[in-house]
């Protein structure tokens, strides 16, 4: 069995959250469960960055199983007070012979204010995936976000957002639905190298206009730096929707652990 990761960043900056430095993120408002990102009041001076991810598991013999997990983090912003964001991301998997997972992900976000206590959010995605019989999946949303902490090794921020949805799957009725998005992210730094680090993002979507409707997902993240560009994380993924296609479970689990490579 093998397992990887790797990340790479086009620049050397303080963390998107925490005000040390980082080996993995997770984050974004509400507008991607997937990568949520908050925002440092240090990190003013970068106009553009982005971050690239690779994870996943190798297994040959009795079981043979692939999964390999790619995503990015692209940040522009032009002036202190907007911030254009996105985090397109594919998921590939195989079990034996079989295609068990291949998900596409891509949204466009922006951030208003987004190194006040306080800003606004606003963004549309699309998404599509074998793995839930999505044909597609199209999410616009706006709405608020407030920095609770926001200190050296402890951040912690909560958002809330108005989502539209439109599911188009591939063995079940459609849905057009509006929902109440709210996420909590919080990030750790215990000790005084700041080379351990635990990121946890739980989002909360019920349905406001129809009823027997809701959605949750959550991540955490611990990541150990061993050197100055090598650390060691392990990643833990759940996601559940209660209302899902024919034949499918409403809850997936997904969990890697591999290298972090960095510059």
């Amino acid at each position: 069995m093998a397992v990887f990761c790797c990340e790479a960043t086009a620049q050397s900056t303080s963390s998107d959250t925490l005000q040390v430095v980082s080996t993995d993120t997770t984050g974004s408002g509400d507008d991607d469960p997937n990568y949520a990102v908050a925002e440092s009041e240090q990190d003013s001076t970068a106009k553009f960055h982005y971050r690239f991810t690779t994870d996943g598991i190798a297994s040959a013999g009795n079981v043979q199983r692939i999964l390999l997990q790619l995503s990015s983090a692209l940040d522009w912003k032009p002036t202190n007070q907007f911030k254009l964001s996105s985090s397109p991301s594919f998921v590939y998997g195989k079990q034996g012979e079989l295609l068990a997972e291949r998900e596409f992900f891509a949204d466009m976000r922006g951030s208003f204010w987004h190194q006040k206590p306080i800003y606004g959010l606003a963004f549309i995605s699309w998404e599509k995936s074998n793995l839930r019989n999505i044909l597609n999946r199209w999410t616009q949303a706006a709405g608020v976000g407030f920095k609770i902490i926001q200190k050296q090794k402890v951040y912690f921020s909560i958002t809330n957002l108005i989502l539209h949805e439109v599911t188009d799957f591939t063995e079940r009725n459609d849905i057009d639905v509006w929902r109440n998005s709210t996420r909590l992210l919080g990030e750790f730094a215990p000790g005084k190298s700041g080379k351990f680090r635990i990121t946890s993002v739980v989002f909360l979507q019920p349905a406001i206009s129809v009823r027997n409707n809701l959605r949750w997902s959550s991540t955490l993240t611990m990541a150990y730096k061993l050197s100055n560009a090598i650390s060691l994380r392990t990643r833990f993924e759940d996601a559940y929707e209660s209302y899902t296609a024919i034949g499918r479970k409403p809850n997936d689990f997904r969990w890697t652990i591999g290298l972090s490579i960095e510059n």
